[in-house]
């Protein structure tokens, strides 16, 4: 069974920094592109970073120079380093497998990021 227990999360002020921490269990993190989403209050969930399996990366281009994606294989964990964060980047954040050609998709349980101004 797979699971992605996240951690981290938390208040800060703006302008700091904080790390998510997303582990996967399962034996699917090294075929799986790995992902961190977030949901601010009343809007759709949005794309915040992209990790693939080679280490291609990919970022909105509202955290693009702010957040930093990374994967360690061997912890089989995920990792959102978000510096010079905003008010705006207040929402619940998730982590996210995904396997394209098995159509696998899985979701951590989130954590709410809070940006006071």
């Amino acid at each position: 069974q797979v699971q992605l227990v996240q951690s981290g999360g938390g208040l800060v002020q703006a302008g700091g920094s904080l790390r998510l921490s997303c582990a996967a269990s399962g034996n699917i993190f090294s075929a799986a592109t790995m992902g961190w989403y977030r949901q601010a209050p009343g809007k759709q969930r949005e794309l915040v970073a992209t990790i693939t399996i080679g280490g291609l990366t990919n970022y909105a281009d509202s955290v693009k120079g702010r957040f930093t994606i990374s994967r360690d294989d061997a912890e089989d964990t995920v990792y959102l380093q978000m510096n010079s964060l905003k008010p705006e980047d207040t929402a619940v954040y998730y982590c996210n497998a995904a396997i394209e050609v098995v159509k696998f998709d899985s979701w951590g349980q989130g954590t709410q990021v809070t940006v006071s101004s």
